[in-house]
């Protein structure tokens, strides 16, 4: 039987894969961004958050990020899985308002890896910061292979386990595979010599978004849809994004991290929706938690956690990066 032998956990936020002297297009973002009152925010920063964005504070933070992202490929590298199942956040990518499911997976045999471009409609489609977090990807496509028939395995499983799951054979054409999953290959494994099987959360778009305990179970169910697979593979599922980003929210991201360290479920699964919502940016800590579900049984190694602060709103990402063996 097929078996988990690894676990990853990646923030995704832009503040990743930008050098920190870039870091101000970002503050630029926050002053446009819908979600947030940019002024009132100024008004409630902690004390100290003027120290907290000096560029040698943030220049330390994107080192720890880096050779973290490091860490993570090594890790990878050295278990040498057969798949790796990334669980990730759909952001207007391939869900719209045609059809936003709360969980969908990818079954087709390949997808393509380039330089992704925005959609039309993000209220940031023109903002700078994007070229420069998506440089590493390449101008010109690059076929990796996908894991159908592991795809296709749990999806009947999940179905014939009460999970009602969504599936797609094709991204779109103008976008590729989303955010979560480009960033797999821009960081910790840019020969994509490993099949990846995506599977999508809708963390965002409500009033179809799951729970905490709904992601929590599904993470489970696909643990035991793995091990229950009549194949010789080795699996590694990985959490891509979160944890806190946009209004960053440490006192959240050390709690979160603490239930995982600890295999905590029941206090993750109980995280209530305003803790985990858009406004605040929270949302793609859902990843995390099916992650956990699924790698319940190994162990979390926490290889760092940075406060990304990037304005003096205290606006960031909790830069979050861990495996689990």
């Amino acid at each position: 039987m097929a078996e988990i032998v690894l676990g990853l956990g990646a923030s995704h936020g832009p503040p990743v894969t930008m050098p920190a002297e870039l870091w101000h297009m970002l503050q630029h973002k926050d002053e446009v961004d819908k979600r947030m009152d940019y002024n009132a925010l100024l008004k409630t920063a902690p004390a100290d958050i003027e120290d907290q964005i000096k560029p040698e504070r943030m220049q330390a933070r994107y080192e720890a990020t880096q050779k973290a992202l490091v860490t993570l490929q090594e890790v990878l590298e050295k278990t040498k899985p057969d798949v790796l199942l990334v669980i990730g956040d759909d952001q207007n990518e391939q869900f719209d308002n045609e059809n936003m499911p709360a969980f969908s997976f990818y079954r087709g045999g390949t997808m393509q890896f380039f330089k992704r471009k925005q959609r039309g409609s993000s209220q940031f489609a023109n903002l700078a910061y994007h070229d420069h977090s998506n440089a590493t990807a390449p101008e010109a496509p690059r076929p990796c292979e996908a894991a159908p028939e592991l795809a296709d395995y749990l999806i009947r499983h999940l179905r014939d386990n009460d999970f009602d799951i969504s599936t797609c054979s094709e991204f779109r054409e103008d976008i590729g595979m989303g955010h979560a999953f480009n960033f797999v290959y821009r960081t910790i494994m840019p020969e994509c010599d490993i099949p990846m099987l995506p599977v999508m959360v809708n963390t965002m778009f409500g009033p179809n978004v799951p729970t905490a305990k709904r992601c929590y179970a599904l993470g489970q169910a696909m643990r035991e849809g793995i091990e229950s697979w009549d194949s010789s593979k080795r699996v590694a599922v990985m959490a891509s994004g979160g944890l806190s980003h946009v209004i960053l929210d440490e006192e959240l991201d050390r709690m979160v991290i603490d239930a995982l360290i600890e295999k905590d479920s029941e206090r993750l699964k109980s995280l209530p929706p305003e803790r985990l919502n858009r406004a605040a940016g929270t949302t793609e800590i859902r990843n995390w938690i099916v992650a956990a579900g699924a790698l319940e049984p190994l162990d979390m190694t926490l290889v760092s956690y940075e406060p990304g602060y990037r304005s003096p709103t205290a606006t960031g990402v909790g830069l979050s990066f861990a495996y689990w063996d």
